[in-house]
């Protein structure tokens, strides 16, 4: 019984394995890095791009809180992945 419910906590994870990776993205020549509340404390984020939150980075930083190395990276350093350049006028 606990080896077919730790078999299953494994497949409900694997997806979140793949899906916790922030990209940089090219936009107009220029490549923007994914950026967290470190970057943005000290104002290296783009006001002209658009950003998203990257839901997996946020769940693995909630999940290993107890280490402080993990939630570092993922709050202070990748929390926020460029996704295109604002429109200006709308």
């Amino acid at each position: 019984m606990k080896k077919s419910i730790s078999m299953f906590l494994v497949v409900l994870f694997i997806p979140m394995f793949l899906m916790s990776c922030g990209k940089n993205k090219t936009i107009n020549g220029k490549e923007y890095k994914t950026i967290g509340i470190i970057n943005i404390l000290n104002e290296e984020k783009d006001p002209s791009i658009k950003y998203r939150i990257i839901t997996g980075n946020v769940i693995w930083g909630v999940l290993l809180c107890e280490s402080v190395i993990a939630p570092l990276y993922f709050f202070g350093f990748s929390m926020y992945e460029p996704i295109a350049k604002k429109e200006v006028g709308k």
